[in-house]
């Protein structure tokens, strides 16, 4: 199978550098050219969770691509999608497959965009959650950080041929789950996400923040609000990997222990297979929105992701407060107008009371 795949950083690159091991014809794009030339001459370095090892692949700038790009999987940052997408609308056809593959809500705008070009953008267009980790750490460099499956599935609901041969061709890498709901569980990442965003407000270990109860009861009522946004939008918000949105809709002070048990068993999920390679010291020791923030020096994807949860919940009414407190925090700190550190959590904090939002 030919795949495309823009953006070669982590979970881009990981999938690249796997389906190519296996015989796929993968071409991996990016506008890095310093990594794309690294990627060329001395292959795809990955070290952490599953050992070290060398793939050597095929790279090429956007500017590069020409012909048939068989299936193309978008794995920009989430703010880049779109603007991707546009680059090669004019290699695509009306029986072309594409796959929002990271982070975000974008598979309406990526429909949107084929749409305008002529193209019958809601059947080109397939969704996913690629929910295993990793970080690009330096040109042709990345570190594979937790494992976990990848959620892919027509925004239809049906299980066609192209879906089954391109998840064949993923499994290369880790367990792929059809998924007949996949616009429920893109929205359950993202509400999930608001969690992720808020363990970022310090340079810190996720054991030190979600880690922490009194930290993972704010989180709680983080997430707890944002499932409130996705009712209010009539969403049927799914389960996925260690994600159960019925944990988050406490009403009782046995559901926030209930709670914190759960955020304490998806810590130890994400790190299970870091503790297994004592030898390997991770660099990434964060969420990616820590990683944007302070290992490559760059505003996070939080406004085109789960930042656009409160524009959501604006046109339904629903309340938004404390997301939106939240998400001002992040957006301050990526403009050098708030520190990191552990008083971001005390302010949140007290304003989760002062609004009534402390969970019971």
């Amino acid at each position: 199978m030919k795949i495309t795949i823009l953006g070669s950083g982590a979970i881009g690159g990981l999938a690249g550098a796997y389906m190519t091991k296996t015989g796929h014809d993968v071409l991996l794009v990016d506008r890095w050219a310093e990594h794309v030339a690294a990627l060329n001459e001395k292959g795809l370095f990955i070290d952490g969770v599953r050992g070290e090892m060398t793939v050597p692949v095929k790279a090429a700038t956007p500017d590069q691509l020409e012909g048939s790009l068989g299936a193309v999987l978008i794995a920009t940052k989430s703010q880049h999608a779109v603007e991707a997408l546009k680059q090669v609308i004019p290699l695509l056809n009306a029986d072309s497959c594409v796959v929002s593959f990271q982070n975000g809500f974008n598979e309406p705008d990526m429909i949107a965009a084929l749409n305008e070009a002529g193209l019958p953008g809601d059947r080109i267009v397939m969704g996913s959650i690629p929910n295993y980790g990793g970080a690009l750490v330096d040109p042709g460099y990345v570190e594979f950080v937790h494992e976990g499956p990848i959620q892919l599935g027509e925004l239809n609901g049906e299980m066609t041929p192209r879906l089954q041969e391109l998840g064949e061709a993923l499994s290369a890498l880790t367990e792929v789950q059809y998924s007949s709901h996949i616009w429920g569980q893109i929205w359950a990442k993202e509400v999930y996400a608001s969690q992720v965003v808020f363990s970022a407000l310090a340079d810190a270990k996720i054991r030190d923040t979600l880690g922490v109860e009194r930290y993972a009861r704010i989180a709680g009522a983080v997430v707890k609000e944002a499932l409130e946004i996705a009712d209010a939008n009539g969403i049927d918000v799914q389960a996925f990997d260690f994600f159960d949105p019925m944990n988050y809709r406490v009403k009782t002070a046995g559901d926030t222990q209930k709670l914190l048990a759960n955020i304490n068993h998806a810590i130890w999920l994400l790190k299970k297979d870091q503790d297994t390679k004592p030898a390997h010291s991770f660099k990434k020791k964060g969420s990616g929105i820590w990683w944007d923030i302070v290992y490559r020096k760059r505003p996070s994807e939080t406004r085109s992701s789960s930042g656009k949860l409160i524009d959501f919940g604006k046109k339904t009414g629903a309340d938004t407060r404390l997301n939106e407190k939240l998400f001002s925090m992040i957006y301050e700190i990526e403009d050098g107008k708030r520190e990191l550190g552990f008083h971001n959590f005390d302010e949140l904090e007290a304003y989760t009371a002062s609004i009534g939002k402390t969970l019971p």
